[in-house]
């Protein structure tokens, strides 16, 4: 029983094991270029977990064809556009912090955290 339900559901447990990875990248990491692409890696946890909800086996793509037009012959469109609005603003919030990052290196000569931290406490900022 429970070999089969784990099968069932393999797609939300490899989103979930993706967001675990992520999350302990993002909190071990002292590297920003890691911290970044552990955030990356929980992003797409996150959309990878929508759209295996989203997804209902034997229906097709929301699109009128042959004249079907019952609501049990479709999958659900929300979570798809809710994926696709999600990876443009993950892109965009990854080009800014990576952009941030590069200011950083260029001012401190280093992509460590810590060190990061350290010099800010020296300026008085």
């Amino acid at each position: 029983m429970l070999g089969s339900n784990l099968a069932a559901n393999f797609g939300e447990e490899i989103a979930m094991l993706l967001f675990g990875i992520g999350f302990a990248n993002l909190l071990l990491q002292k590297n920003l270029i890691k911290k970044i692409i552990g955030l990356n890696i929980m992003d797409t946890a996150v959309y990878l977990f929508l759209a295996e909800k989203g997804y209902i086996t034997g229906r097709a793509a929301p699109i009128v064809v042959d004249g079907v037009q019952k609501v049990e012959a479709y999958i659900n469109p929300i979570p798809s556009g809710l994926v696709l609005t999600g990876i443009v603003v993950s892109v965009s919030v990854s080009a800014l912090m990576l952009s941030l990052t590069v200011r950083l290196y260029r001012r401190y000569h280093t992509l460590d955290l810590d060190e990061i931290s350290s010099r800010l406490k020296k300026e008085g900022l």
